[in-house]
């Protein structure tokens, strides 16, 4: 498979971080998930976030795709790529992002080249006038990306034809069609079997390897790609451990974090979590 050619941009204002929580509190809707947030996230910086269900990890990722804005007050903010305000249509060019809950957006009746188009329009599929704005060179490019997922035979095959696998495989390429600079995974593997995880893992790793910037929040600490070195562990809205996987993903570490017996162990340089 070819290496895919990554976007100029890289380069540009290296020194910038790709995120910057100062003082950050977040709500989503009625709950205050974070408050006074400090984190840094450099770009060209491959990070995996943990933590229990509830700890903020969705909300962290819905901060950077600007889904969600911290409340406005002197001496707080958040920066993507040093702004603090972006057109979030260019923003959404720069960031892809991969998510069960943006899955579950669209119908079973999009066929995998619609899901990929709608990466060009941060929409949910092309329907309406969207449709009117889909260019020879989108149809050409999103092809090219669904084959780079191994799926240029799903190209017009709708999603409920389609293992879960394959499904979120479409979502990838959507992530991807446009040569983000950075991608956010939110438990990507959610939902799909063994063999569907591992094969979505290689893809990811296949990125990671070309120099694709990476940030993932998962629950497993096998889905980590062993180019991923920094962790970040969450708790309750606060960070509670931030460094490399061999000081992070220690059995005290997690077995606090997630309030249970865990014993942890390092294969191949993947860590694995079982029953302490």
């Amino acid at each position: 498979m070819q290496s895919r050619s990554l976007p100029s941009t890289r380069n540009m204002q290296a020194d910038v971080a790709l995120v910057e929580f100062h003082n950050a509190t977040i709500w989503r809707g009625h709950t205050r998930v974070f408050e006074n947030l400090n984190l840094t996230i450099a770009q060209q910086e491959q990070v995996a976030i943990l933590g229990p269900n509830g700890c903020g990890k969705t909300t962290l990722l819905k901060a950077i795709n600007r889904e969600l804005y911290p409340v406005a007050r002197n001496d707080s903010w958040i920066r993507i790529l040093g702004r603090d305000r972006w057109d979030i249509w260019e923003l959404r060019r720069r960031i892809g992002i991969v998510s069960h809950d943006l899955h579950m957006r669209y119908t079973p009746t999009t066929t995998a080249l619609e899901v990929v188009l709608s990466g060009f329009q941060s929409s949910i599929g092309i329907h309406g006038l969207l449709a009117n704005r889909v260019q020879p060179e989108h149809v050409a490019q999103s092809s090219a990306t669904l084959a780079a997922q191994g799926l240029a035979e799903l190209r017009d095959v709708p999603l409920a034809a389609m293992s879960t696998g394959q499904q979120r495989r479409c979502l990838l390429a959507r992530a991807l069609v446009h040569h983000p600079e950075t991608l956010i995974l939110d438990e990507p593997t959610a939902g799909l079997d063994l063999a569907a995880s591992f094969e979505y893992l290689r893809q990811i790793r296949r990125l990671s390897e070309e120099g694709q910037n990476v940030v993932i929040a998962t629950h497993h600490l096998n889905e980590i790609p062993l180019e991923i070195d920094r962790v970040i562990l969450l708790k309750a809205g606060t960070v509670v451990a931030d460094g490399s996987k061999a000081e992070v993903l220690t059995a005290d570490r997690l077995s606090e974090l997630y309030e249970t017996p865990i014993r942890v162990a390092n294969k191949d340089g993947y860590f694995l979590a079982y029953p302490g």
